[in-house]
């Protein structure tokens, strides 16, 4: 339910005057709340399962959920139907969501095997400012620390527990059999590459088993047409090994797309009034420097390239070498070119335009099909 703008557990108390509002379980407030009390189930599975698994966090996503687990051996694709049955085992109990304030110091106590979640109390209060976005916020995002115990409804037992913020259906029998565990990736905790390698279980809720059964058939559906998958069935591009993650290289077949594309866009352009120009695929670091790439995009863009370094017969440097980068976009070009000449009022506006090839770091976590690239050509 909503109390006064707020979403709130079904147990929560509420005061005279209040404005309460009901939330369904098919509205998107309701799907978050489903999703997110499936993945706690599916953190008590695994942990049912593998005791030695330690938790990450376990936030509702678009259609969906995932936990992140610190385990010895990586999963693998045929124990998500091992940890499924586990699942419906917990629903079918019926254990209750119980939400619990803590002090942080309660919280460290009770924890103490929970070693992320022990940095995640730290954050409490705090901006969290991670590549991982907001997703921690579903465990310490607000003015309390909190608990949630699942209670085991005929004794009174608390089987599992975990940090979080809540809300929670009341209790798991609500989650119905609408659930399926979809995939097993790696994931950087908290979205960083400096921080542990944890395995990520995706999983979908719906509140219905028929509605689950639509969303497979939708994801069918669309891996009959996704482009990765296109691309190779019709001889269209690749990514060869030897080139490297997120390069694509286009075939004979793609290669008269792509110029169909780039003639409609060189066109369209044309007519409004651009002109074309060319710019090199590398520069020294000076101009991203003036252009501000290098001081807010620097973790996006590739490693500088360190030449024309000159050294003695003893070794020793007798001309410092100069950083060189891969573009990661056009325009600091253009700008070398308006300022190539003087230039008149009347000149105004100028318009240029090119197929600039651009390079940028992507993690290799991110990197997806044509979609996500680390090589493109932008129309820029």
């Amino acid at each position: 339910m909503r109390v006064n703008g707020e979403l709130r557990d079904l147990a929560a108390r509420v005061a005279e005057g209040d404005a309460v509002e009901p939330v369904m379980i098919d509205s998107p407030d309701g799907l978050s709340i489903l999703r997110h009390s499936a993945a706690h189930v599916l953190a008590q599975a695994v942990q049912s399962i593998n005791p030695a698994a330690t938790l990450g966090i376990g936030p509702p996503i678009t259609d969906g959920f995932y936990y992140d687990f610190d385990v010895v051996d990586p999963f693998d694709p045929d124990q998500l139907t091992q940890l499924e049955k586990a699942m419906e085992r917990i629903v079918r109990s019926g254990q209750r969501f119980v939400r619990r304030v803590v002090s942080e110091d309660e919280a460290r106590a009770e924890l103490a095997h929970e070693p992320y979640k022990l940095e995640l109390i730290g954050l409490k209060g705090a901006v969290v400012e991670s590549a991982g976005g907001d997703n921690e916020n579903v465990e310490v995002g607000g003015a309390e620390l909190t608990i949630y115990d699942n209670v085991d409804p005929a004794t009174g037992e608390t089987i599992w527990k975990d940090l979080c913020r809540g809300p929670h259906l009341a209790n798991t029998r609500m989650i119905g059999n609408g659930f399926s565990l979809t995939r097993v990736a790696a994931a950087y905790w908290r979205g960083s590459e400096k921080n542990p390698q944890l395995q990520r279980i995706y999983g979908t809720a719906w509140p219905t088993k028929d509605e689950l059964r639509a969303h497979q058939a939708r994801l069918e559906e669309a891996a009959k047409r996704d482009h990765r998958r296109l691309g190779v069935e019709l001889d269209l591009f690749s990514f060869p090994e030897e080139v490297g993650s997120g390069l694509p290289v286009f075939h004979p077949k793609g290669g008269v797309i792509r110029r169909t594309m780039e003639d409609y866009s060189r066109r369209r352009h044309e007519e409004s009034g651009y002109e074309f120009v060319y710019t090199p695929h590398i520069t020294k670091s000076n101009l991203f420097e003036q252009s501000g790439h290098l001081s807010w995009y620097a973790e996006g863009m590739f490693p500088p390239m360190q030449i024309d370094e000159v050294r003695n017969d003893k070794g020793e440097v007798t001309r410092a070498g100069v950083d060189y980068y891969l573009k990661p976009m056009n325009c600091p070009f253009h700008i070398l070119i308006y300022r190539a000449r003087g230039r008149s009022y009347r000149e105004l506006p100028l318009r240029m335009f090119e197929f600039g090839s651009v390079y940028r770091y992507e993690k290799s976590g991110v990197v997806h099909g044509l979609t996500r690239v680390r090589g493109m050509t932008q129309d820029d």
